[in-house]
């Protein structure tokens, strides 16, 4: 519920914002982070709980309807779209959902891993999960997984390296952002061996990027920087809300 308000919080921050370097928040499809447990695509829209992944029918706005349920495994924790896929992240694995039929999710893959908390983010060719641990999740393990899914169907690991304590991330053109004790960047233009390339000293559990917009989701306040997409390094804090 915390993260649902903070969410919507930012896409009242972005929406309200004066500069003219900022770019309205998409419509079309959700732009929620990456510990997100709904998804919008069109007209439907994707959400899971503990086990299940649920399907909503928006074609009539004036009533939404439930049209599928799926059981997915345990310990679900968060959900990521891209394309006509689902990346769903648990405490034991990812998951890859085909959406090509909107009402009727496939399962595709799975990539297994030690037991830990799961969120995840994909582009076209790669998936990039970050497992962290603490009393909830069971595990000591702190690591950035990066997945080769050319083959959607076969999800295959070509990078692992550890962290402090990463959570969410997402991705901005060719770089990847993670929370961590810090924000940090790679460059991920060979996902087989990612490069950091920048620190922010802020600590967060969450990022939403919207076009040049990052914001950054804290315990104690949600911060908006502005990327460079010519000078990834030149990253200039606009605002804040602290609470």
């Amino acid at each position: 519920m915390k993260y649902l308000k903070l969410l919507l919080l930012v896409l009242v921050f972005a929406n309200c914002s004066k500069d003219s370097n900022s770019t309205p928040i998409n419509t079309t499809d959700g732009s929620g982070g990456s510990l997100a447990i709904f998804a919008l695509k069109g007209n439907y829209l994707y959400s899971v709980d503990n086990e299940k992944l649920n399907v909503f029918s928006l074609i009539n706005t004036a009533e939404p309807t439930k049209v599928n349920q799926i059981n997915v495994g345990f310990n679900i924790e968060t959900l990521f779209s891209n394309d006509n896929y689902l990346f769903i992240g648990s405490r034991n694995g990812m998951y890859i959902y085909s959406i090509e039929n909107p009402e009727n999710p496939i399962r595709l893959a799975v990539a297994e891993h030690f037991t830990s908390c799961d969120p995840v983010v994909a582009n076209a060719t790669n998936s990039f999960v970050t497992l962290h641990s603490n009393n909830r999740c069971g595990n000591n393990t702190n690591v950035l997984e990066i997945y080769n899914t050319i083959d959607i169907s076969n999800p295959v690991l070509v990078h692992r390296r550890n962290l402090s304590n990463p959570k969410g991330l997402g991705l901005y053109n060719n770089y990847l952002i993670v929370c961590d004790d810090k924000i940090k960047i790679f460059d991920i233009q060979n996902p087989v061996e990612p490069i950091l390339i920048k620190a922010i000293d802020k600590a967060c559990f969450d990022v939403i990027i919207n076009g040049n917009d990052l914001f950054a989701i804290g315990e104690y306040g949600l911060y908006r920087y502005v990327l460079d997409s010519n000078n990834i390094t030149n990253v200039v804090q606009k605002s804040e809300i602290i609470f």
